[in-house]
């Protein structure tokens, strides 16, 4: 008889692709506690997947700081440590100056009106105490101009280490706090609106610098 076709399977680096996103999300909204051990029977049951891309999906969650593993014995939810935080604020803070500065010259109005939009829903949000819709809107805010950078270097630096800002964005999006990134979401808009490159490159970095205090507040493995 013919070899069956596979259409009705997912190919392996969309599984492997599915279980990190799960995995990430749930670790991100704290589904999955720091310190929580996480074992792979567990996952592929939850997953519905093998074993193969929840391992795979592992080894990237660790390179991205967000599980560690001791071989051969188990695998943790990464503690939230002010160093490792911190690391990688510094570089998703670099990420984005560059995407806003190199973004600014492919600006349409229609870009321009999504990231009006956008932040008005993220002001929404934080008035109704909604953070998932805050971390929503913040994401499609920026998104903008990661997209229209059209740099490919700066959105997988972005997706490896912005995972590990927004654990602790929750809490600062969850607090009063929060409200301030309104205000600087406007300023870069208007200043990618003048054609300010620089001046909006320098707010954008400005707007992820204001993590820091807040970094002050977690505990240092190192």
């Amino acid at each position: 008889m013919p070899v069956p076709q596979s259409r009705g399977l997912e190919p392996r680096p969309l599984l492997r692709e599915r279980a990190y996103q799960a995995i990430r999300d749930a670790i991100v909204d704290g589904t999955l506690a720091p310190g929580e051990r996480l074992h792979d029977a567990d996952l592929v049951k939850w997953l519905g997947v093998s074993r193969t891309p929840v391992r795979e999906a592992l080894a990237r969650l660790e390179q991205a700081g967000l599980v560690r593993t001791k071989p051969g014995s188990h695998t943790i939810v990464s503690p939230l440590d002010a160093r490792a935080v911190r690391d990688a604020q510094s570089v998703v803070a670099a990420m984005h100056e560059a995407a806003v500065r190199e973004a600014v010259p492919n600006l349409a109005t229609a870009e321009l009106d999504t990231m009006r939009e956008a932040n008005t829903r993220f002001a929404e949000a934080l008035r109704r105490g909604d953070v998932e819709g805050a971390l929503a809107a913040d994401d499609e805010f920026h998104a903008v101009t990661v997209t229209a950078c059209a740099n490919q270097a700066v959105r997988s630096v972005l997706e490896q280490y912005t995972p590990v800002l927004r654990r602790v964005e929750r809490l600062r999006f969850s607090s009063l706090g929060g409200r301030g990134s309104v205000a600087q979401h406007e300023r870069i808009t208007e200043l990618c609106a003048a054609g300010d490159a620089e001046g909006a490159a320098a707010a954008a970095r400005a707007n992820w610098h204001t993590l820091v205090p807040l970094l002050d507040t977690l505990p240092s493995e190192r």
